[in-house]
């Protein structure tokens, strides 16, 4: 087998990997509709009066390149009602949120001069935000 081959199918199994990571999941509970445009779904802390429960929606902000707090919730949020739409879903009662670290980013430097050794280093953690919910069908006339 050629060395290139080999390089080539590890990193596409990496890159499915990643990707899987970043996906979420959801387990259907309901009624599935067709899909509709993710600006017609609307976040709800509180159950809306009457709706329909399609399904259990997952997200993280693993793979995103937000920076903040505010910025990893916004992607969380972003990424629940895109699952939400894609199941035609157009509510998205959140359920939970929280934090989740998925590893760390280090780097180091040292050297020796003489009779004398030296060296630094530094490192974070690389911590995520995830949600779940539920997709929900609310019908127009039900309220908020």
């Amino acid at each position: 087998m050629k060395p290139y081959s080999c390089f080539a199918g590890t990193v596409a199994v990496l890159a499915a990997v990643l990707m899987a990571g970043c996906a979420g999941s959801h387990v259907i509970t309901g009624q599935v509709r067709a899909p509709i445009d993710v600006g017609q779904v609307t976040v709800y802390t509180s159950p809306p009066l009457k709706f329909e429960e399609i399904a259990i929606i997952d997200a993280s902000s693993q793979m995103s390149m937000a920076i903040t707090e505010q910025g990893n919730m916004d992607v969380v949020i972003s990424r629940l009602k895109e699952k939400a739409a894609a199941l035609g879903a157009n509510g998205v009662l959140l359920q939970g949120t929280g934090s989740t670290s998925t590893g760390g980013i280090g780097t180091s430097i040292g050297g020796f001069g003489g009779n004398v050794g030296y060296g630094t280093g530094l490192s974070t953690a690389i911590n995520n935000k995830i949600g779940h919910g539920l997709a929900i069908y609310v019908a127009p006339t039900a309220g908020k």
